[in-house]
């Protein structure tokens, strides 16, 4: 019997030379210099994980650390590097992928407990050494799921403001996006923002602990609760903000020059008064917020979508925790029109579907229809529809 033939499509570290496939990125250069700044700022081990700041889904490039550091382009993993260590966790989905495109500088997990991450760095890393990580790149739950892990071992779990990824990735690292941030048409929505910010307040003062004001982190809670749009991680409709909402003010953390003159004006109308939205600079959120909690203060937040990072700044008897925010969970309960809305934005998709299922009974028969191509005419499809702005994730396409 013939030998089972070596597959060409991952890698192979076993051979000398080791083989790597065209689609595995060299990180030679750019784990050393991430190594230089760990040594830099006095840590042994630094933790790389593929979310941003506001626990989002979708990333965008400019947040896609894990990806630059290891080649590896699947949408949820966990990076470790040591001097002379690197490793990658990452679940079933990804295996294949990531053995096409890690260089033989990484090793492969194939799992993504923290328990596991752990059991590594308390193997890997000496008895009072430092693990590094970005406190604004983990939820709270995986922060202490960490500090679990690490508790008692002699090793210290240490947040660092400044990314060392980002400070390796230096010029190369994609600018921030610079598009406009829009207001959605009244057509769309059913509701002003004054309508809901009212709503929500109500909520805060009908709270047992009746809280002082609401943090949102998520960016589709900001997006939602001002009826604004932007397109800063490609296929959502969202962009990178955050907001605190008290009783008697609103300040919205955003890049300011990019909002439309219609948006401006809309969140400026209220002013001065309780609905008069100011607007501040997205970085100035943790010291507004460190501020703001030196007060009589109890701050409502969604721990869903808030990180480590910030969560940390509120004192803890400062702090009301739930799951989700009172915007989180007003948004999810669709009010008549936007019910109506949906409706109609489904039956233009199924008709952009019904469309494509006939158009692949016709061609594919002729023997010229591939993958790709099919992908890209129900993309075609979808995008004549009205009102489309695109598919909300890549078209998955796929045959036999």
């Amino acid at each position: 019997p013939q030998a089972p033939s070596t597959r060409n499509d991952i890698r192979n570290c076993s051979v000398d030379p080791p083989y790597l496939p065209p689609t595995a990125t060299n990180t030679t250069a750019r784990l050393a210099v991430l190594r230089d700044t760990m040594r830099t700022h006095g840590v042994h081990a630094y933790i790389v994980p593929s979310t941003d700041a506001h626990m989002s889904e979708y990333i965008s490039e400019r947040d896609a650390r894990l990806g630059w550091l290891t080649g590896f382009t699947g949408s949820a993993g966990t990076a470790v590097g040591t001097q002379d260590k690197a490793v990658l966790w990452t679940d079933s989905r990804y295996w294949t992928q990531a053995e096409r495109e890690l260089d033989c500088n990484w090793e492969l997990q194939r799992t993504t407990s923290i328990e596991s991450i752990g059991m590594w760095i308390l193997k890997a890393v000496p008895v009072g050494e430092k693990v590094g990580l970005d406190p604004f790149l983990f939820s709270i739950d995986a922060w202490n799921s960490y500090s679990r892990a690490l508790h008692g071992s002699g090793r210290t779990l240490l947040p660092l403001e400044t990314n060392l990824v980002d400070l390796a990735w230096g010029d190369q690292r994609p600018l921030p996006s610079s598009s406009e941030i829009y207001s959605l048409p009244a057509e769309f929505t059913g509701s002003s923002w004054q309508e809901k910010v009212a709503g929500i307040r109500q909520r805060m003062e009908q709270h047992v602990r009746h809280p002082t004001a609401v943090l949102l982190s998520g960016l589709e809670e900001t997006a939602w609760l001002f009826n604004l749009r932007g397109d800063d991680i490609p296929y959502n409709p969202v962009f990178y903000s955050y907001t605190l909402l008290t009783n008697t003010t609103i300040s919205l953390f955003v890049e300011g020059s990019r909002l439309s003159v219609a948006a401006r004006e809309s969140l400026r109308s209220g002013c001065p008064g309780p609905l008069c939205v100011e607007l501040q600079e997205y970085e100035q959120v943790s010291a507004h917020l460190r501020s703001y909690a030196q007060g009589n203060t109890t701050v409502w937040l969604g721990t869903e979508y808030t990180t480590y990072g910030l969560y940390s700044i509120i004192p803890q008897d400062k702090l009301l925790e739930e799951n989700y925010s009172p915007v989180m969970m007003a948004k999810a309960v669709k009010n008549a029109h936007e019910q109506k809305m949906l409706r109609a934005a489904h039956v233009r998709d199924a008709v952009a579907v019904i469309q494509y299922l006939l158009w692949l009974e016709k061609t594919v028969p002729q023997g010229q229809v591939d993958e790709f191509s099919a992908a890209q005419h129900i993309n075609a499809l979808r995008w004549a529809q009205e009102h489309s702005q695109g598919p909300s994730f890549q078209s998955i396409s796929a045959s036999g």
